[in-house]
């Protein structure tokens, strides 16, 4: 392995600057953050002038800064895209994250680049290509097992990139147009209209309803906290936690949490080494279940699991509270359980409850009263008129998914991140010297002329000496070791002594920036590697000419236009997924030849999902385990012309 496989790097979303601010102080080795356009989020956007701004805090601890630029793009949106793109490198950015092969032939710094997971990276031979073409860092798909990712890091020599948690795509990331076949918003433009959260009928081939209302497509969210070492082992050496769309609570709380776990990992593995600079403390304990998730997953990790999907809604319910122990007329008592005791309640609070029928009903608490000593029992007064909820009895277990002083604690500073120095003070003919050198091998000197007398105690003015020296809480230092090469412990004014240290961290500070070095972007191969198939269907989201020329140089013969230019007109693969549907309902062959379901015998195929008036068909590919979602793009957007429209070549155009 090269020394880049045995850095670990923690690799945290940013919405904002500031919380990619706080993603840095809170132990993130790199930071991904959207731009102001092309960012595959359209409400999580940044001006370059912020994002420089972000650049700098980060490369003060030696993290970096990666700037999504992963929508696909039409020809109209190439050029603003490379100036973009030109505009961030200026600005320090260390990388970028692409989904669109055009971009690559367009006229670039060198500026690293990162496959993104929208380029659907599933098998060795892909993975092997985009290294190939001059990707440096590549994220795998979601789906893929800890084998699947030891062969493709067995086969490659880019860094290897993994999500570790947050919110799943049911699809394949890149592969899924419903939202554009329903709606004209395109998941690949970062517009997602997140189709697969709604509630669906299941349909067999009979018509009898095989499920009824339950978000089928819908995917707990990722939670990979017990398999590190083991996709460590496995060769991943970036670990991605989702959520650009998340808030600063959110961001801190599960960058502490993989901080924390990492850093554990790392004191019992010395061959590795964290990306970046500093150690993390913390004001709070992370507990990620307190941040709004759908239940957790590690998804296809360890192979096919039957508990992966979120299937009875995709609200967070949070967790258990107690249970509803007297009503009122305007208020009723919760008996909190054990856990919860030691937190109480508070004003503002949002909690929850599943009706008879398993509908959620969300509350906000108005107050919160303790009722008596033992803090087990509090009074509630919602906001809600207590006739309104309907089922709220006496043993009607409540969750909460709203924690007002869990909140209020971290939107106060909760992380304080600090670089190792060893200090050393030392004569000069006309006072004294003071050498940082920093756990990064930097160094810092400055020099104070200064009168120095032979103190009358001795012991008190050597104190005295480290005291000054090694108070660095203004700055990003921390002192390990001070150490005095002086012919006695002189006594010396402090403003002399403070001075020094202010100067000798301020040049440590501008030696660290000096030796910062972005990473390098990685040539491709020469001759062009080609690409492992030579057609290419509306899944490869060739959007523009730049792309089609891309493809056609790395030898694809036959080139079809993304599914956003409207060429595809009937029934196609609108998503394409490793959750099945059939095996979740236990309608899978390899289960069972026939189940009972709700009106009797199911007949499995063809399973139709139902939702009001769209309607969606399943189809299944048992050889690789794959459901695809069937449908086609409905009348109204159609008739949308596209902004740019573009004609492709089925096949490759004659010289």
């Amino acid at each position: 392995m090269s020394l880049a496989r045995h850095e670990i790097e923690l690799l945290a979303p940013a919405r904002t600057v500031e919380i990619g601010i706080e993603a840095v102080n809170h132990g993130a080795d790199a930071v991904y953050i959207g731009g102001p356009s092309f960012g595959a989020r359209s409400n999580a956007s940044n001006e370059v002038a912020d994002i420089a701004r972000l650049v700098q805090h980060a490369h003060r601890y030696n993290a970096r800064i990666f700037t999504t630029l992963n929508t696909i793009l039409r020809d109209d949106e190439l050029e603003p895209a490379r100036k973009l793109i030109w505009q961030l490198y200026d600005a320090g950015v260390d990388a970028l994250i692409v989904q669109d092969m055009g971009i690559l032939e367009l006229d670039l710094p060198p500026i690293q680049l990162h496959a993104s997971t929208q380029t659907d990276i599933r098998t060795v031979e892909k993975a092997r290509f985009l290294q190939d073409v001059g990707f440096s860092q590549i994220v795998l798909a979601r789906e893929l097992t800890l084998k699947q990712i030891r062969d493709v890091a067995a086969n490659t020599h880019c860094a290897i990139e993994f999500f570790i948690h947050g919110a799943l795509c049911v699809a394949y990331s890149g592969q899924c147009f419903i939202s554009h076949a329903h709606t004209g918003r395109s998941a690949n433009r970062g517009d997602c209209s997140q189709a697969c959260r709604l509630p669906y009928n299941v349909l067999d081939g009979a018509g009898q309803v095989v499920a009824f209302e339950q978000h089928v497509l819908s995917m707990k969210d990722n939670d990979q906290s017990a398999n590190l070492r083991a996709l460590i082992d496995a060769g991943v050496s970036s670990f991605k936690i989702e959520g650009r769309y998340k808030d600063m609570g959110y961001v801190k709380n599960i960058t502490a949490h993989y901080r924390q776990l990492l850093d554990e990992i790392l004191e019992e593995r010395p061959e590795l080494q964290p990306a970046s600079s500093g150690k993390t403390t913390f004001t709070f304990e992370p507990e990620p279940d307190r941040n709004f998730n759908r239940g957790s997953t590690d998804y296809f990790v360890n192979g096919r699991k039957e508990d992966i999907g979120a299937f009875e809604s995709p609200k967070f319910l949070g967790l258990p509270l107690g249970e509803v122990a007297k009503v009122g007329d305007k208020w009723f008592d919760i008996a909190l359980n054990e856990a919860q005791q030691v937190f109480g309640m508070s004003n503002g609070d949002g909690i929850n409850y599943l009706t008879l029928t398993k509908d959620v009903v969300g509350l906000k608490v108005n107050v919160a009263e303790a009722i008596g000593k033992t803090g087990r029992i509090w009074r509630v007064y919602p906001n809600e008129a207590m006739d309104t909820l309907k089922d709220l009895k006496v043993g009607v277990a409540v969750n909460r998914n709203g924690d007002r002083a869990w909140e209020n604690l971290l939107a106060k500073k909760s992380a304080d991140r600090r670089i190792g120095v060893w200090l050393n003070l030392s004569d000069t003919a006309d006072g004294l010297s003071l050498t940082v050198i920093d756990e990064n091998g930097h160094t810092g000197t400055a020099t104070v002329a200064c009168d120095k007398q032979a103190p009358q105690d001795a012991a008190k003015a050597e104190a005295s000496l480290r005291e000054h020296v090694g108070k660095l809480g203004a700055t990003i230092f921390t002192a390990q070791d001070v150490s005095l090469n002086l012919a006695q412990p002189w006594f010396v004014p402090a403003s002399a002594v403070n001075a020094l240290r202010r100067d000798a961290i301020a040049a440590l500070e501008a030696n660290r920036a000096q030796a910062y070095q972005r990473p390098e972007r990685a040539l491709p191969v020469e001759p062009p590697a080609p690409y492992p198939e030579d057609t290419l269907s509306y899944l490869a989201n060739v959007f523009n000419h730049k792309a089609r020329d891309f493809y056609a140089r790395h030898g694809v013969k036959v080139i079809e236009a993304a599914y956003e230019s409207h060429e595809e007109l009937g029934e196609v693969s609108l998503m394409i997924t490793k959750h099945c549907v059939r095996f979740s309902l236990s309608l899978c062959p390899k289960q069972a030849k026939g189940v009972t379901g709700v009106q009797g015998t199911v007949k499995a195929e063809p399973l139709q999902l139902i939702n009001g008036k769209e309607k969606l068909t399943l189809r299944f590919d048992c050889k690789p385990c794959e459901m695809h979602v069937v449908g086609k793009m409905k009348k109204s957007v159609l008739n949308q012309i596209p902004a740019a429209p573009i004609q492709f070549y089925k096949t490759r155009p004659s010289a």
